[in-house]
């Protein structure tokens, strides 16, 4: 794993729900890549976590959690240097979500933001207490490994919050055991689906997946919606509401003046507009879609790669639960 010394430790997760988009990729992904040469990185499957909402949907969690494997080593995750780490197949979360509920005010609960936003997402069904209790099971992720740092957008605060707050609770009764982390804030930007007006989601189908054949992205983004104010080729355009020119920022940065430009000055229109964005992001995702086909032809060695991660994460995360047991007084 390289030398781990005067390192700082993170722990960033996502859930196995599908295949990854491109909201992932630049509101979360591309930064862990960036971060894990800098940082002991454990990088988490939280398939339990998937639990809180599709409990009833289990019959291709499998195939999920090797997906996002996947597509977190498409992108650029070292399995070499960053720990994957299955939730499920590491059993000290479980056990210390179990010991952390036990001193968490279900008041504290209740006020995540998240967790009314999830109930509105039910339309009437009735929660689980897993829903209730997700925050601590996300501290317990990140305080099994000791860890440090936790890179955040200002939006995702408040989780990072309680899990301080938990921390500093679990001190004061039982002495200084739990590492207290730190926010590292980072720029998530936002990003729109293809209908230009929700964030994008697998879940309302306005997604770009970054696995997608050339073919499919060149149809999803034809899809786009564009400028709503420009009715015909020869209106100008306002770029500054145009979530396509949005992403040309991220993946035709040597362009975008250019686009900008011809944009206002109806040089170009919203139909060759999309099709140059289309163009590259084929062109941007084609390293990312050979990584993946690699990995693809040979899958029990992901299988193998995630068992390393857990027998890695393990270690540590026996050590901390000891610990923590120790403090709380039980054998």
């Amino acid at each position: 794993m390289g030398n781990s010394a005067n390192k700082g430790t993170i722990f960033s997760a996502m859930r196995p729900t599908g295949l990854l988009h491109l909201g992932n990729l630049e509101g979360a992904l591309r930064n862990w890549v960036r971060l894990q040469d800098d940082y002991l990185m454990y990088c988490g499957i939280v398939d339990l976590h998937a639990l809180t909402t599709d409990y009833d949907k289990t019959d291709e969690m499998r195939h999920a959690i090797w997906n996002l494997a996947v597509d977190y080593m498409s992108a650029g995750i070292d399995p070499e240097n960053t720990t994957l780490v299955v939730q499920s197949q590491v059993k000290q979360h479980s056990e210390l979500h179990l010991l952390l509920s036990m001193i968490t005010p279900i008041s504290w609960l209740e006020r995540v933001p998240t967790y009314k936003e999830k109930l509105d997402d039910l339309h009437g069904a009735p929660p689980c207490y897993g829903l209730l209790g997700y925050p601590v099971l996300m501290a317990a992720d990140i305080l099994l490994y000791k860890a440090d740092t936790v890179p955040v957008g200002q939006d995702q605060l408040p989780h990072l919050e309680l899990t301080r707050e938990i921390v500093r609770r679990f001190n004061h009764h039982f002495g200084d055991v739990l590492v207290e982390p730190q926010a590292k804030f980072t720029d998530f930007p936002k990003v729109l689906g293809i209908d230009g007006q929700q964030k994008m989601s697998k879940s309302l189908n306005n997604h770009l997946e970054i696995a997608a054949s050339p073919e499919e992205l060149q149809q999803r983004v034809m899809q786009m919606v564009t400028d709503p104010a420009r009715r015909y080729r020869t209106d100008p355009g306002h770029p500054e509401v145009c979530n396509v020119f949005t992403l040309h920022g991220f993946f035709s940065p040597n362009q975008v003046a250019h686009i900008e430009q011809d944009c206002r000055s109806a040089r170009i229109g919203c139909v060759e507009c999309k099709r140059l964005f289309a163009r590259n992001l084929i062109d941007y995702f084609a390293p990312f879609r050979e990584r993946r086909a690699a990995l693809a032809a040979d899958p029990d060695r992901v299988w193998d790669i995630l068992a390393d991660g857990a027998r890695r994460a393990s270690a540590i995360a026996a050590e901390t639960i000891a610990q923590v047991k120790a403090a709380v007084g039980l054998p």
